[in-house]
This record gives C-alpha cells, structure tokens and sequence, in this order.
C-alpha cells in the first residue's frame, strides 16, 4: 500500500495471540478460535513470530488458553467417537517412539529437542484444536462463521499463490520458478491444500440459498483452482479429478459427463506448462522421470523396512532419522509411510479414522435438513476425497498448515451432527401422544353417554 505499516503486521498479529490468550482464559475461548483460524495453514507469517519471545509456541499457547477457557466455562465436547480414537492414537504414536527406541532406529523421546518428540508434538497438535474447536463451537451461528472464516482464510492463501505464480513467466514448465507457497513447505503441499478446500466450498456452495453468496462461492473455486493449477502438483491435480467425480456421483450426474469431456480435451484447454508438468512422468524413452523414480526407488525402500516389523512398525517418526535414496526423509506415500512406522495397527487405526470422518461427512449431508449443515457434510465429503488422493503422493496429513483447518471443519461438522440429531429427538417427543392414566381411560370408556 505504500504507507510503510507493512511491516508492522506481524509484530501486531504476534501481540494479538497474546491478547487473545487472555480472552480466552477470562471466559471468551470462543474468539480465540475465530483468532487463530486464518494463521493455522499461513506459516509464512507465523514464522515472522520467531523474533518475538515465545514467538514458535503462541499458536500452542493460545490452543491451550481456548482448552483450559472452555473448560473452565463447563462447555462440554459433541458425541463423536472421533476423540476417543485421537486419544487412543495419540497414546500409540508416543509408545511407538519408544519402540523406535528399543529396536535402535530413535533416541529416546525424552527432551523437546529429540527430532522425533518433536514431530509426535507437532502432530498432536492437531487434535487439540480439533478438540478445542469441537468444545467451543455450539451452535448454527457459530458454525456459519467458522465457515465464513474458512473462506477467509483460503482467500489469502489464493493471494499469496496466485501472486508468486502469476508474477512468473509459463510459457514453458521449469522446476526452479516453484516457490515454496504461504503453507512454508513447498508448492506440493500447498496444492493439496488448496486442492481440499476448493472442492469444500464447491460442495458446500451447492445449499446456499441467495444468489449472491452463491455466486462468491463459486467464484472462491475458480480462484482457488486456478491456484491449484499453478501449483503444478500432479497430485492435486489427480485429487480434484478424484474429488469431482465423487461429486457427480452423490450430487450431480451432469458432472460426470463434464468430467469425461475434459478428460477427452484437457490437452488442448490448460496451459501449456501444466502440460508439460503433467506429461513428464515418463520420458521420451519411456521411462519414469526423475521425481517418479525416486518415488518408487523410496517405496522399494520403506518396504523392506515393513517386512523388518509389518505388526507395529519400526516405530513413530523414524524413517526420518534413517538413510534414505537422496537423503530423503519422507515415504511421499503417507500410507506407506503409516504402515512402515507403526505397523498394521498403527494402518487399522489410520482407517477407522478417516472412514469416521467420512462417515459423518456422509450421514450429515444426508440426514440434515438445515440446508447450512447439508452443505457443510457434502463440502467435507468432496474435501476428504481430495485429501485421501493426495495422501497417496506425500504426507499431507501430519502438516498443520495442511490439515489443522481441515478438523476445525471437521469439529463444526461433529457439532452440526449433534444438532441435527438433537432436533430429530426433540420433533420425535413433540410427535408422541401424551400419557394417559389409566382412572381416565377407565372413565371415558364406561361414563354413560347422553
């Protein structure tokens, strides 16, 4: 803007987690919600917070004044067996690190520093503002504006993507011009955010009954998939494929066909630089490009490590600390990378999780009638479609900047859930016949008539 106060930003965003910290443990852990919620995926600007005191744990720090705030306030969590399985994960990731530590693959998980209780900390994170959110979100008015928020949020990250792309010249696909995106951690996992949240908003845009918003939904889509586009993630591209086609089969047929048509002519509709991104997985010889081989190369390798301890896994946030091909420390397949840590068990649970999530995406756009709440569960379905696919080509799960937004979604879900079966009990009691005692029925039936 030219006025200099730019700079200023972060040093006012960092003082507001502070003040918001207050607020929620003086009774209002409620906008300590609403205030974290755009700063969840931004990691970018989170990160100016590191030359402030404390400034790598407000974002903690203020999840746990929202938790200790809202329990103070007697507020109670909505019933879903989603935060019995959180509790129940979260106690095996951290028995898992201590079996890395016995098979020799860890150190002992025993001080902040130790790499591996670093990452079980990060990511437990994450439930925790699953659950704060689930705790302080309560009703219909709530839950539209974490919504409204949500969009918010996905709007500076549309910003900040479509002004680093678009400020670069694509005649023709390099690698090098990829920035590394608002989410801090490069262009792929910023794809898989953006590719989850424009199919959200596209499902949810589906019940919003005035023409207006409507319209700014959609409008959020395009921009968020042309985001997604610039990206030039093939994963993403693939999960919002994926996530379309669930779509014309829940909601709209039509979609299918259109889905069909740009699989027929895609070639000759997008840019030539996503052509040449998307058909570089082999090259002219046939063979896998670089990125696709190393892929496959760190499969051959984590499975090897599978069959080491296919039951429990070889323990949490170990392949990390291993060798890897090209000092690599990542599967680029969560699932592989679930099953090579923490074994079937670690697998099942990952499963159960995300089928209860689907579940109650699927039971909500179904059952609702609230047409907020339909739009809500069909928006988390189509975006839970996008993540599954993306999980297959990187971990797109463990990262808060990728998924912490996601389960606030999921915790208003959870809550919308519960009212929705709150009201169907209370139209079913108004529905009964009232009791009545047996003097009276004895009296109406043998009373002489006149």
């Amino acid at each position: 803007m030219g006025t200099g106060l730019g700079h200023y930003i972060p040093l006012v965003a960092y003082l507001g987690f502070w003040v918001m910290t207050l607020v929620s443990l003086s009774g209002k852990p409620l906008y300590g919600l609403y205030y974290m919620i755009p700063f969840l995926p931004y990691r970018t600007m989170r990160d100016h917070f590191l030359d402030y005191p404390l400034g790598h744990s407000v974002l903690t720090i203020l999840v746990f004044a929202v938790l200790i705030g809202a329990l103070l306030q007697g507020k109670r969590l909505p019933k879903s067996k989603l935060y019995f399985l959180w509790a129940v994960i979260g106690v095996y990731l951290y028995c898992s690190l201590w079996l890395g530590t016995a098979l020799g693959n860890a150190p002992a998980p025993l001080w902040l520093n130790d790499p591996n209780f670093v990452t079980w900390k990060d990511y437990i994170l994450i439930p925790l503002i699953f659950a704060a959110a689930g705790l302080v979100i309560e009703d219909r008015k709530q839950i539209r504006m974490v919504i409204l928020l949500t969009a918010i949020s996905l709007i500076f990250i549309d910003r900040s993507c479509l002004m680093d792309s678009l400020n670069r010249t694509w005649t023709n696909f390099d690698e090098d011009k990829r920035g590394g995106g608002p989410l801090g951690y490069g262009s792929n996992q910023t794809a898989a955010f953006l590719a989850q949240f424009a199919m959200f908003f596209w499902g949810f845009g589906q019940f919003l009954k005035r023409k207006k918003l409507k319209l700014l939904s959609y409008g959020l889509v395009a921009i968020t998939l042309l985001a997604t586009m610039y990206t030039f993630s093939r994963a993403s591209y693939l999960a919002v494929l994926f996530a379309v086609f669930i779509f014309g089969l829940v909601k709209n047929r039509k979609l299918l066909l259109v889905l069909g048509v740009f699989l027929l002519t895609w070639q000759s509709i997008v840019p030539t630089a996503v052509h040449q991104r998307v058909s570089m997985t082999e090259n002219a010889n046939g063979q896998l490009e670089a990125s696709a081989q190393e892929r496959v190369n760190l499969w051959d390798n984590a499975w090897k490590g599978i069959l080491r301890s296919p039951i429990v896994g070889n323990g949490y946030a170990t392949f990390q600390l291993g060798e890897h091909v090209d000092n690599l420390k990542d599967t680029h397949n969560w699932y592989v990378k679930v099953l090579v840590e923490t074994g079937l068990v670690g697998l099942i649970f990952v499963l159960i999780l995300l089928t209860q999530i689907i579940l109650l995406a699927w039971r909500l756009f179904r059952r609702a009638t609230d047409p907020l709440y339909r739009g809500l569960g069909l928006g988390l379905l189509l975006c839970m479609s996008s993540c599954l696919v993306a999980n297959f080509f990187g971990d797109r799960w463990t990262y808060l900047e990728i998924t912490g937004l996601l389960w606030v979604v999921i915790a208003a879900a959870t809550r919308a859930f519960d009212l929705t079966n709150s009201e169907s009990d209370t139209q079913l009691d108004a529905l009964e016949p009232a009791p009545v005692s047996p003097y009276a029925e004895y009296i109406q039936k043998f009373a002489p008539r006149s």
